[in-house]
């Protein structure tokens, strides 16, 4: 079985998985620089230097409406603020689309 049960949630994981994909298809690893870490320094210098980026997961969890919040929503004040916090993290605006999954 080669497929995974859950997505990759770090760099390291990223790295040992194109690693793990290129050594089953008999290819040369897409990622030198992970490569020459496994073979000089084996899985630990893949786990302690990765080289990819890392990818952060979410979830979003759905909530009723509370009875006393009248005409304004307080789930759509939260989703604004949440969204605010991203974009004003985001370092290039080249990376904006990843922050928001497109």
């Amino acid at each position: 079985m080669s497929g995974r049960f859950w997505p990759v949630g770090e760099a390291a994981q990223a790295d040992y998985e194109a690693l793990r994909a290129a050594a089953l298809a008999g290819e040369q690893p897409r990622d030198e620089l992970a490569a020459a870490r496994f073979a000089r320094r084996g899985l630990a210098g893949v786990i302690a230097w990765p080289s990819a980026e890392p990818a952060y997961l979410g979830a979003i969890v759905g909530a009723r409406r509370p009875a006393w919040s009248g005409a304004e929503d307080p789930r759509a004040a939260a989703l604004g603020e949440a969204y605010g916090f991203l974009v004003a993290r985001t370092a290039v605006a080249s990376q904006l689309g990843r922050v928001v999954g497109q």
